[in-house]
């Protein structure tokens, strides 16, 4: 009796880490495919929710979908002037280069710095940012583009600077300008009507005379460069 007694105490004690193993694994099992099912669901939930966030700024800021922003190109020649004595184009006057493009950009849009002053605005640049891939030279031809890149809180610009012969990149970089109101000299957080309607207008004048260009950045959705000297 006693011998069945120990054997049988034996037996059960060699079982149960087998057991609580197979349970274990099982939890384990189970738990690995919960995890993996819910990143599974929020994966698939993520981009669905992200678009939907993008329709509803979209359409809250009442733009036409699909429409193209709009980019400026002025060509010009590097005159002796803004060049050092090793023939290059001294590394400030590229600002004025891009002031350049930007007002004719600011022209499309019918809101220069003389139409921002009449609507109560200041637009002080706050950033300025260049990098130089290659120098400009004295005599060279060179193509500055101008693109509006956002607008709904800042007005910040991307630029290209290139050699108009080859199309080489020379450089690029961008500039970010806010509002600031001519009465009380404060800064708006969100960019006012008078910059936000003319754009709409414009997206929408794009949108009715070349449709199939709408959205397309590296469609031709300016005029044909300007020339002139900087």
């Amino acid at each position: 009796m006693s011998e069945r007694t120990a054997l049988s105490e034996k037996t059960a004690l060699s079982e149960r880490p087998a057991l609580s193993e197979k349970t274990a694994l099982s939890e384990k099992t189970a738990l690995s495919e919960k995890t993996a099912l819910s990143e599974k669901t929020a994966l698939s939930e993520r981009p669905a929710l992200s678009e939907k966030t993008a329709l509803s700024e979209k359409n809250a800021m009442n733009q036409p979908a699909e429409t193209p922003m709009p980019s400026a190109t002025v060509e010009m020649e590097v005159p002796f002037h803004d060049v050092d004595m090793m023939e290059v184009a001294w590394h400030g006057h590229y600002v004025r280069y891009l002031e350049i493009a930007r007002c004719k950009l600011l022209d499309m849009l019918d809101y220069n710095y003389s139409q921002m002053r009449e609507s109560g605005y200041a637009w002080p640049v706050i950033d300025l940012r260049l990098r130089y891939a290659g120098p400009a030279r004295f005599g060279q031809r060179i193509a500055v583009t101008a693109r509006l890149r956002e607008w709904e809180n800042r007005l910040k610009l991307d630029y290209v600077i290139r050699d108009v012969e080859s199309g080489k990149r020379l450089t690029r970089g961008h500039s970010v300008q806010v509002a600031v109101g001519l009465a009380d000299g404060e800064m708006l957080l969100a960019s006012p009507p008078a910059l936000s309607e003319r754009l709409a207008a414009w997206q929408a004048s794009q949108s009715q005379t070349s449709p199939s260009q709408a959205g397309d950045e590296d469609a031709p959705a300016t005029p044909p460069p300007t020339r002139g000297t900087p």
